[in-house]
């Protein structure tokens, strides 16, 4: 039962705080933090007035020392003791000294130094090296300016401060700072106030973070959640045991509701279709008897001595299909292809359907050789299963045909092109499918797998894709051949996955493809010498259909198949 009051909303006895109204707690905080670090930032703005301050001070030391100076040539005029006047005018400059480097000095106009003074006992300068600077006082000397300010160099670093003529001892006064000084004090006083507004920003960021964690933890909680549900195309309930009473957990509880609902209905529909119509149905909201010519990469897998297996193992096939299949159609998934039909012991993958960094047919390759991998791990297993059994006894004859029975072993075949792509049938019951004479091609081509001895086949259709935009594969060719029902010949070749196989057996393939040249060209005599050589199982194939015969006079290099 909801009731309303001035401020808040209960619901029975539960009363929902309005998400505004923290909101405008933390924002309260927040402008309380800003003027708090504004007043800090006016503090370190200051520092500028220091520096203003400091050129002043030097300022006001030169006019001392030009009377001093003044003063101590009186003195020099009665007794004559030139060297004692000017060691005092030096004392007298150093006493205003504060920085490591502070420096006082009398430059002749010739550049030489009368008197030098320093902080620092280890500079001592007999000469002024800066001759542009000197230069410039000279020039503004003749120009009618005695003082100033004055920048210069020496093999110490660069120096500032103020200059004015003395014409009794007719040289130039200079006091003067270390620039690197002034910049480093200056720096320690940013350090300083960087530390300190560091600090009281971090406590207050921890305070804030630990009021706006608490307070939005339920909002990002949902959030992630729903963003969860929607990658995953699967609805689930939030949990909800730790959330506070306000308006966000209220709509998360009515979420949860009805989530509850549809969650059943959609994981039992993602069963039975493709990945692709699930997410049309997830964004579309409907589904409808609709399809168009699509240009897609079709794989074929089937297992091979399927009618054996079955007659061995009866009902159990069913057991060891969904061990296989549940390996197959996880990688279909990974490499973005989605499952067109599964035919008994055969599957059918469709790519190009949905947004993938890859082209299809590198997809459906990447598939083909993930499924071989799966294929013989499931075999290797197998093996080490049998090999614990006979270190306590040996197979019975039927468990040996239990054992050879489940060695499974597929061949995949792969074409693409253009073919129909949609969903057939009524309003009532409908499927979606894909038709088109690539979809039979890639059956061939899984067929001739067993022909050639080879785990995988593509068309030139998928090499041609696959070789536009990745190095990974390099495609042999096995064979021009002529299958049942068609008039042309058709080339296959062979996905060599360079990432995973060694070098070694790619060069046999080479040669393997040097042997089919004179295959094609009818000159089988050499055509066997170098099959023999390459030690490859395809070869054998060759070696045997050529047999001790020559190339019939008609011959076109086309293998014709004499079944499908």
């Amino acid at each position: 039962m909801w009731k309303k009051y001035r401020f808040f909303t209960r619901i029975g006895k539960t009363r929902i705080i309005p998400i505004g109204f923290k909101i405008l707690l933390i924002f309260i905080c927040l402008i309380l933090l800003s003027n708090f670090a504004t007043n800090i930032i006016s503090i370190q703005l200051s520092q500028k007035q220091i520096i203003t301050l400091n050129n002043t001070i030097m300022v006001e030391q030169l006019k001392e020392l030009y009377n001093n100076s003044a003063n101590q040539f009186q003195i020099y005029s009665y007794s004559q003791k030139r060297d004692e006047c000017l060691n005092t005018i030096g004392q007298i400059a150093s006493t205003g000294f504060g920085n490591e480097n502070s420096l006082a000095m009398g430059v002749k106009e010739d550049g030489t130094i009368e008197f030098f003074t320093c902080n620092n006992e280890l500079i001592k300068w007999t000469n002024f090296s800066d001759a542009e600077t000197l230069a410039l006082l000279l020039s503004n000397y003749e120009e009618g300016t005695e003082e100033g300010s004055v920048s210069f160099t020496s093999p110490e670093g660069d120096f500032f401060g103020v200059y004015k003529y003395q014409p009794d001892w007719g040289f130039y006064l200079i006091r003067a700072e270390k620039r690197s000084d002034m910049q480093s004090n200056t720096l320690n006083i940013y350090l300083y106030t960087s530390i300190l507004i560091v600090i009281l920003t971090s406590i207050f960021i921890i305070i804030g973070y630990i009021i706006l964690n608490k307070e939005f933890q339920t909002v990002r909680k949902v959030t992630a959640e729903l963003l969860r549900m929607q990658k995953n195309k699967q609805l689930s309930l939030i949990d909800l045991s730790e959330a506070p009473n306000d308006d966000i957990t209220y709509m998360a509880a009515s979420f949860n509701n009805l989530s509850s609902s549809v969650n059943n209905l959609l994981a039992t529909f993602q069963k039975f279709v493709s990945k692709d119509v699930v997410a049309k149905a997830y964004s579309d909201q409907v589904i409808n008897l609709e399809g168009s010519q699509r240009e897609l990469t079709m794989l074929f897998s089937d297992i091979k001595s399927f009618t054996y297996r079955t007659e061995t193992l009866g009902n159990d096939i069913i057991d060891v299909l969904n061990v296989h299949y549940d390996r197959v159609i996880h990688k279909v998934h990974v490499n973005n292809g989605v499952v067109g039909s599964i035919i008994g012991d055969a599957i059918l993958a469709v790519y190009g359907t949905l947004d993938s960094k890859m082209s299809k047919s590198y997809d459906a390759i990447r598939s083909a050789w993930d499924i071989t991998r799966e294929t013989a791990k499931l075999r290797d297993s197998m093996i080490a299963r049998r090999k614990e059994i006979e270190q306590k006894r040996k197979l019975s004859e039927s468990e040996e045909r239990v054992y050879q029975a489940v060695l499974l072993d597929v061949g995949v075949g792969i074409d693409g092109g253009n073919v129909f792509y949609g969903n057939i049938g009524s309003q009532e019951h409908m499927a979606n499918t894909v038709i088109g004479d690539t979809v039979n091609s890639a059956s061939r081509l899984e067929g001739v797998t067993r022909v050639y001895h080879l785990p995988v086949i593509v068309s030139e259709y998928v090499k041609t894709e696959v070789e536009q935009e990745s190095a990974r594969y390099k495609f042999i060719e096995i064979d021009t051949i002529q299958v049942k029902g068609k008039t042309e010949g058709k080339k296959i070749f062979f996905p060599f996955d360079t990432n995973e196989m060694e070098e070694s057996l790619f060069e046999s393939y080479k040669l393997f493809e040097t042997g089919l040249k004179a295959y094609y060209e009818g000159d089988w005599k050499s055509a066997r010498k170098i099959l023999k050589e390459t030690g490859l199982e395809v070869a054998e194939v060759f070696i045997e259909r050529m047999g001790n015969k020559n190339a019939p006079e008609d011959w076109s290099g086309i293998w014709t198949m004499t079944s499908k």
